[in-house]
């Protein structure tokens, strides 16, 4: 019934350790079957520590798999043959096997599969290794379970169980017994069978019945319990009561001794934009917002000659917000440049404070007058007629320069002492409750004063932690905001040469701030070697983890220094967005912050010119703290989005984008792709690939061509064959309509043999340069 081969060599894995096999017998299984199935169902509803359940991998899945000594027979569950892909191993029994269960209810066993390569993870003083098992098993549709293991793998594998420790114990390839790796406790190893779905291929995957159970789970930020003063505290909520007026809407124009100025380039043409055309529910809301901004005493009617075209922003909750697409406007004024304080100062200041305020005020580009001179310049157009604005719109771009000196007008008393403000952030800050609560109402007596009003929803009052410029402010001191380090802290582990080169080409952009990076980086540079076999071990993972820190720690991740220019580097690719905050200090360009992040739909990754907009909004929407109101450079290796301000039609989304994007200073500078390692690489992590849908639709031409072309090359050709006539011998691939695919546990890649016409066809599918290309190439 079980056959056990020889010991298996670390150099060849794919030597099975143990083979089961079904043997001529089946006697009993009936029998065994009514007697097990009610206790695997109790075995299931009981906690977890009562089983053991080993970790098994199979085609780069995990399962587990239950142990039971009182079971002769090993079985599988239908659910998990099509979690694993073994449907293509399923043969039938040449008799069927029927039970009755106690409940009357009729179960029958039709299939096997034999010949099922499993790997079980074994342990030892921290050390692991893997060990590979054939099996055979009967398929069982209502299995509890995805696997049951009994006495034929058992005694084949030569397992011994330790109930008091709750341990598995198996042969080692190298003789030595060790401690099977259990999968409750090891959980699932994300970087193989986690990815991204859409929502019809979710809505799929739950109807095929691949889980036992789904669950919807919101994800919940926890930090350290600290001492928290909400606005409900006595003194606090007395002291917001007693300024109760602050938090009524703004209305009207409020006489300040600054005004918005916007000042024409010399010889410059009149702008004016079309009429772009809205839906009912657009044109209902336009009228809206416009009778509103007629009442509020912002806007009047015009007869300037500029005319600025209108769209909506959408909002949350399904809010749309007026938005002027000012990019004509904002192409021919001066740029002023008002100076920013330095972040690393602003920060300098708060240390050793306990409480922090920060305040947002409502509608704040809106309490700020345009200098009539100017306000004919600020006109647009609609269905509904011809206005323009009295106090300052967004989308203006010297407007961040006029906010920010208004505020430093308004606060220069007490700045950098008890009150920062860089741009629409405002702070307050102090070392006691006591000392706070003075501070707050010289500050709230300062904006009643002037006439300001505050968005109390975003307001955060005497709190002992607060984000304040990417960095996390609180009494222990500061640190950078999470999201700051995470592109590179979460990187996944490699799992090809392809994956390794790209997280490796990151690393070497920045090894002359890392110390002994040569040395560092040395297993994983062996890797790359032509000789070398694949073989990621406990070196490689040390080494991974030593670059990982040394590229988000000081010397290489440095403080924005505002005196200095900004450079962001963006690159979007099927995958996903990447993009890199740097400034040149003296020593080379040093990164200030690193962003990475999938992208949003199929459509916008299947469109070149969609995707680098996209990735470009995202940066400076990310980095707007830093960027807004300075003059910055943006990096790029894609020409499309040198035509971004002078595009005259575009799609609604975006000119949305386009009109976003329009607030911010810059100068776009076109790089080779070479010179882009960085963001190239954060756009192209291995776990985003699974948020693609598909690549591209292979044509009939295209499809016979490669057909054609396996039968040349001399690899394909020969495994082709096998995988038609001995599908057992090659379980990682399959084929379809004559195509070959290597599985994965993400997506199956197609293998393109190898022929110079296919690759040109396909890289003209692709992308437009080679550089770009898309496809996993085998």
């Amino acid at each position: 019934m079980a056959e056990v081969a020889g010991p298996c060599l670390d150099s060849c894995p794919e030597t099975a350790c143990v083979s089961v096999s079904l043997g001529t017998s089946l006697t009993g299984v009936a029998k065994e079957l009514k007697e097990r199935m009610p206790a695997w169902a109790k075995m299931k509803k009981e906690s977890k520590t009562q089983v053991i359940l080993v970790d098994v991998e199979v085609f780069r899945s995990r399962v587990g798999a239950l142990i039971d000594s009182g079971t002769t027979r090993s079985y599988i569950s239908r659910r998990a043959l099509k979690k694993l892909r073994l449907g293509l191993k399923v043969k039938k029994l040449a008799d069927p096997i029927v039970s009755v269960l106690a409940d009357n209810r009729t179960m029958r066993v039709e299939d096997y599969v034999e010949g099922v390569q499993a790997y079980f993870r074994l342990e030892k003083d921290e050390k692991v290794e893997k060990v590979l098992h054939s099996l055979t098993l009967l398929v069982q549709d209502d299995l509890p379970f995805d696997i049951v293991l009994g006495m034929d793998w058992g005694e084949a594998a030569g397992a011994t169980l330790h109930l008091r420790e709750h341990e598995c114990r198996l042969p080692s390839p190298s003789g030595e017994v060790k401690t099977a790796r259990l999968f409750h406790v090891s959980g699932v190893d994300n970087t193989l069978a986690h990815c991204c779905l859409s929502a019809p291929a979710f809505a799929r995957l739950v109807k095929e019945q691949l889980e036992d159970q789904v669950f919807v789970v919101y994800v919940r930020l926890v930090t350290e319990a600290k001492e928290e003063v909400s606005s409900t505290d006595p003194t606090i909520a007395k002291l917001l009561e007693e300024f109760k007026d602050l938090t009524e809407s703004p209305t009207g124009v409020v006489p300040r001794p600054i005004q918005h100025r916007i000042k024409i380039e010399p010889g410059s043409r009149t702008p004016k934009g079309a009429v772009y055309k809205m839906s009912p529910r657009e044109l209902e809301e336009l009228r809206k917002q416009l009778d509103e901004l007629l009442e509020k005493g912002w806007i009047r009617p015009s007869l300037s000659p500029f005319g600025a075209p209108v769209l909506f922003v959408p909002k949350k909750e399904v809010e749309l917000r007026l938005y002027i697409d000012y990019r004509g406007l904002n192409a021919i004024t001066l740029k002023i440049a008002e100076s920013l304080p330095r972040i690393d100062n602003l920060l300098d200041r708060v240390q050793g404070c306990k409480y922090f305020s920060k305040i947002d005020l409502k509608s704040g580009y809106h309490q700020i007058e345009v200098h009539p001179d100017d306000q004919y310049k600020t006109a647009f157009r609609t269905r509904y007629g011809h206005y323009e604005f009295i106090v300052m719109p967004f989308g203006l771009t010297n407007a961040p320069a006029t906010f920010q000196l208004c505020m430093n007008d308004l606060f220069r008393p007490w700045l950098d002492k008890f009150v920062v403000v860089y741009l629409d952030d405002s702070l307050v800050f102090s070392k006691t409750l006591q000392e706070h609560q003075g501070h707050l109402r010289q500050v709230l007596e300062k904006l009643r004063e002037a006439n300001f009003k505050i968005n109390a929803k975003k307001c955060e009052w005497a709190k002992t932690q607060v984000l304040y410029l990417g960095h996390v402010l609180d009494g222990d001191g500061i640190k950078p905001e999470d999201s700051k380090i995470a592109a590179i802290r979460d990187w996944p582990t490699p799992r090809t040469l392809t994956e390794l080169r790209s997280f490796l080409g990151l690393a070497n952009y920045y090894r002359k701030f890392v110390r002994n990076f040569s040395t560092i980086a040395a297993p994983l540079r062996r890797l790359l070697k032509k000789e070398a076999i694949w073989q990621w071990d406990k070196d490689c993972t040390s080494a991974l983890k030593k670059l990982k820190r040394a590229l988000i720690e000081y010397p290489v991740l440095k403080v924005a220094d505002p005196s200095l220019p900004f450079v962001v580097t963006t690159n979007a690719s099927q995958y996903g967005i990447g993009a890199v905050l740097q400034q040149d200090d003296g020593n080379g360009y040093r990164p200030v912050e690193f962003m990475s992040a999938r992208m949003p739909s199929k459509k916008v990754a299947t469109s070149t010119y969609e995707r680098e907009l996209y990735a470009l909004r995202q940066a400076l929407e990310h980095w707007k703290h830093y960027l807004l109101g300075r003059h910055f450079k943006v990096y790029s290796d894609h020409e499309t989005l040198r035509w971004l301000k002078t595009q005259a039609k575009m799609t609604p989304k975006l000119t949305r984008w386009a009109a976003k994007i329009d607030q911010y200073d810059f100068e776009l500078k076109l790089v080779k792709g070479k010179y882009n390692i960085v963001a190239d690489a954060l756009s192209r992590k291995s776990n985003y690939f699974g948020a693609i849908v598909h690549y591209l639709d292979i044509g009939r031409d295209l499809h016979e061509k490669v057909k054609q072309a396996y039968a040349q090359d001399p690899i394909y050709s020969d495994l082709l064959k096998r995988v038609r006539e001995a599908l057992e011998t090659e379980p990682d691939y399959r084929t379809t309509d004559g195509l070959l695919f290597e599985k994965t546990n993400v997506f199956d890649h197609l293998c393109v043999p190898n022929s110079e016409e296919v690759r040109s066809l396909i890289l003209g599918e692709c992308h437009d340069t080679e550089g770009h290309f898309g496809w996993q190439r085998h």
